[in-house]
């Protein structure tokens, strides 16, 4: 979508009408005026709506790769718009929550619209009392398991590249895909 010239826009502030009282009447003046009217008229409105702009929610949808770039959002240009407004607006809550369960779980749903469980903490210990033992050794894998949300088909390879990006470097996992929310252990 081009924003440069939009035929019939009239502009909010006309030079003509701005112009000292000696240039008024003056036909010329008014007509080369005019023409600059039609030029700046886009940048106008465009700065009129400055804020419309700047918020994923409400933008052009050729502004939201724009806007995802600012704020180092994923952006797919064959995920509905809905969710790529969305992916942008969360984009800075989900980088405070990269490297998290939590994040890595909110991340798939936002990419790929499926539910996510994960489990394990990658080989991470400590403790809450200092100079006590350290606590049993954890699994050094992350269990990510994923389903289906919506009959959204499950993407494998894009599962695995997002789980790659969104884990601590040290981190290994494993991905498993479900049919449906995994069962209560121990039920």
């Amino acid at each position: 979508m081009s924003r440069a010239a939009i035929p019939g826009l009239p502009s909010r502030y006309p030079i003509g009408g701005q112009l000292p009282a000696l240039y008024a009447d003056d036909d010329f003046a008014q007509r080369f005026t005019a023409g600059l009217d039609t030029v700046l008229a886009p940048v106008f409105s465009t700065l009129d709506n400055l804020p419309a702009y700047l918020d994923p929610r409400v933008t052009p949808v050729d502004f939201l790769v724009w806007l995802a770039s600012w704020v180092g959002a994923a952006d797919d240009p064959q995920w509905p718009v809905e969710r790529r407004r969305e992916a942008v607006a969360r984009a800075v809550e989900l980088h405070r929550w990269r490297g998290t369960r939590r994040g890595l779980a909110e991340a798939l749903r936002l990419a790929l619209g499926v539910h996510a469980d994960v489990t394990g903490d990658g080989g991470a210990v400590w403790s809450r009392t200092a100079g006590s033992g350290l606590p049993p050794e954890p699994s050094a894998e992350a269990l990510v398991r994923v389903w289906p949300a919506g009959g959204t088909p499950v993407d494998v390879d894009r599962v695995h590249e997002i789980v790659r990006a969104m884990c601590p470097v040290h981190t290994a996992f494993r991905v498993e895909v479900l049919s449906g929310p995994p069962a209560e252990e121990g039920s």
